[in-house]
C-alpha cells in the first residue's frame, strides 16, 4: 500500500501540481493518508458486497416465505409465519452496536478473528437479513391480488406464482427496497469501524475523530457518499429498465 500511495501521489503531483499543493495545504492530515483511504474504500465495498450476496439471498428467501405463509398468502401457515415474524421483529430491535458485541463468539468461530472487514461483515449480514426480509415482504404485498388470483385460477403451482407473479411483478418494488437497504448497510459498515471493523469508518474514527483531525473525517465522509451515490445510480437505472419493460 505504501508503493500505491507513492505512485498515486507522484502521478497527481506531476499532472496537477497546483491541485496537489492545494490538497496538502487544506487537507494536511488527510492527504498523507491516501493509501489508507484507498484501503478503507476497498474494504467498505468488500463488506458491502458480502452483505449483498448473503443477506440479500437469505433475506429474499425469508421475505418470500413469510409473504406466502401469511394470512393473505397462497400457502397460509400460522406457525411458520409467527416464527419468522417473531425472528424478524426481535433481531430488527437489537441495536447494531450491541449486535456486534453479542456475535463476537460467532464471528471468531466463522472467520477466526473479531476485527477486520471479514469479521465486521458477519454482524452486518446478521443485522441486515431481518431488515431486508421485512422490506421484501412489504414489496411483495404490493403485488396486485387480482394477478395472483388469476394465476391460481389458471392452475399455476405455488412455485410458479412465486417466480412468475410475486418476484416478476414485484421486481421494481424489490429493487427500490434493495436500494434503501444498501444505504443502510453502508451506514453499518461505517459504524463497524468504531470497533475495528475496517473500512472508511475505521479511518474516520481512528485517524480522524480520535485525533481531532476534521479533514480526515471529511474525506472519509465524502468517499462514503460516493459509494452511496454509485449504488443509487445503479439501482435507479435498474428500476427504469424494469419500468420500461412493463
Amino acid at each position: 500500500m505504501d508503493n500505491l500511495r507513492i505512485e498515486l501521489f507522484d502521478s497527481v503531483q506531476e499532472q496537477f501540481p497546483n491541485f496537489s499543493n492545494w490538497m496538502a495545504e487544506h487537507l494536511p492530515y488527510a492527504w498523507p493518508l491516501l493509501d489508507e483511504f484507498v484501503k478503507g474504500f476497498i474494504e467498505t465495498v468488500y463488506m458491502l458486497g458480502l452483505t449483498i450476496i448473503f443477506a440479500g439471498l437469505l433475506g429474499l428467501i425469508i421475505g418470500v416465505i413469510i409473504t406466502v405463509t401469511g394470512p393473505k398468502g397462497i400457502l397460509p401457515n400460522r406457525t411458520i409465519y409467527k416464527i419468522l415474524d417473531s425472528f424478524i421483529n426481535i433481531f430488527r430491535s437489537i441495536p447494531f452496536i450491541i449486535l456486534l458485541a453479542l456475535l463476537v463468539g460467532v464471528t471468531r468461530w466463522i472467520v477466526g478473528t473479531s476485527i477486520g472487514p471479514s469479521a465486521a461483515a458477519v454482524p452486518i449480514i446478521a443485522g441486515t437479513i431481518p431488515f431486508f426480509a421485512r422490506q421484501v415482504e412489504i414489496a411483495l404485498l404490493e403485488v396486485d391480488p387480482g394477478v395472483i388470483e388469476a394465476a391460481l385460477a389458471m392452475g399455476s403451482t405455488p412455485w410458479d406464482i412465486i417466480t412468475r407473479v410475486y418476484l416478476r411483478e414485484g421486481l421494481p418494488s424489490l429493487l427500490r427496497v434493495s436500494a434503501s437497504t444498501i444505504i443502510s448497510v453502508i451506514g453499518l459498515t461505517a459504524m463497524a469501524g468504531a470497533v475495528g471493523g475496517g473500512g472508511l469508518g475505521t479511518v474516520a474514527i481512528a485517524r480522524g475523530y480520535q485525533r481531532s483531525r476534521m479533514d480526515v473525517i471529511l474525506v472519509a465522509t465524502v468517499l462514503i457518499l460516493v459509494i452511496v451515490f454509485i449504488s443509487q445510480v445503479i439501482f435507479n437505472g435498474l428500476i427504469r429498465l424494469c419500468d420500461h419493460r412493463d
